[in-house]
């Protein structure tokens, strides 16, 4: 399939944009607005099930580790021939200064989450920009 099928095949260009609220049960509420606003997209349900524990990693990365505001955004996006849902979470940055552990956290409850965004992504990065910092995984669509 070329890209231009791959793009034709893509439903309206829909984005889907959720503000985080800075709590801990942010994660729950944010997981079911997302699994309603992909039912849309018809994905194969080992594929939603990904989005879901990849938004919900990077979700909770943001509220833990950095300041607000937060902002989740899926959207699909073709690269490189290949259709994928991307899953990016923007936050103000790092609550704590670069390179010093915030405190009180337990490191064995904590610091897989990154490991996970590799292992259900096949691809991932991070851009750093002045206002903050943006953390992005994309999930194949099968």
């Amino acid at each position: 399939m070329t890209v231009a099928q791959l793009g034709a095949a893509l439903p309206e260009d829909v984005t889907y944009v959720f503000p985080l609220p800075h709590a801990p049960r942010a994660a729950s509420v944010v997981r079911r607005r997302v699994r309603a606003a992909i039912t849309d997209w018809r994905l194969a349900p080992d594929v939603a099930d990904d989005v879901l524990v990849l938004a919900s990693e990077l979700l909770t990365n943001a509220i833990s580790h950095a300041l607000p505001p937060a902002t989740l955004r899926l959207s699909q996006v073709v690269v490189d021939g290949l259709r994928a849902v991307r899953v990016e979470v923007t936050d103000a940055g790092p609550a704590a200064p670069a390179g010093r552990p915030a405190c009180g956290l337990d490191p064995d409850e904590h610091g897989r989450g990154i490991g996970i965004v590799i292992a259900l992504s096949v691809r991932c990065g991070v851009r750093e920009r002045a206002d903050g910092t943006s953390r992005w995984a994309d999930v194949a669509v099968r």
